[in-house]
C-alpha cells in the first residue's frame, strides 16, 4: 500500500465516520424550546462540529488501522472479493 492509498483509505474511513457522528447526540432547537426565529424547529441547537471531528478522528484511527494490517498482510485479496469471478484464474508465482 502506498502512502497515497493510505491516505485516501483513511479520508474515507473518516468522512464515513464523521458523516454517522453528525446525526448521533443531535439535538434540535424545538427539543431545547429556544427556536431561533427565521429557523425550522428542527434546527440543530448548540451544535459543536470541532468536537464530532475529534471523536471521529478517535473512532476512524483504529478502524483504519486494521484495515490496513488486513490489506498490508495479504489476508484479504482483489481475488477473495471477487465473487463473479471476472478476474480469471491467478498468475503463476514465479519461484
Amino acid at each position: 500500500m502506498t502512502i497515497t492509498g493510505a491516505f485516501v483509505l483513511f479520508a474515507m474511513i473518516w468522512f464515513m465516520v464523521f458523516l454517522v457522528m453528525l446525526q448521533i447526540g443531535n439535538r434540535t432547537q424545538g427539543d431545547a424550546g429556544e427556536v431561533v426565529p427565521g429557523t425550522p424547529p428542527g434546527a440543530p441547537s448548540g451544535f459543536v462540529v470541532r468536537q464530532k471531528a475529534w471523536r471521529t478522528t478517535l473512532i476512524a484511527l483504529p478502524l483504519w488501522a486494521v484495515l490496513v494490517g488486513v490489506i498490508m498482510s495479504g489476508a484479504i485479496t482483489i481475488r477473495d472479493i471477487d465473487i463473479g469471478g471476472r478476474m480469471g484464474p491467478a498468475p503463476a508465482e514465479s519461484r
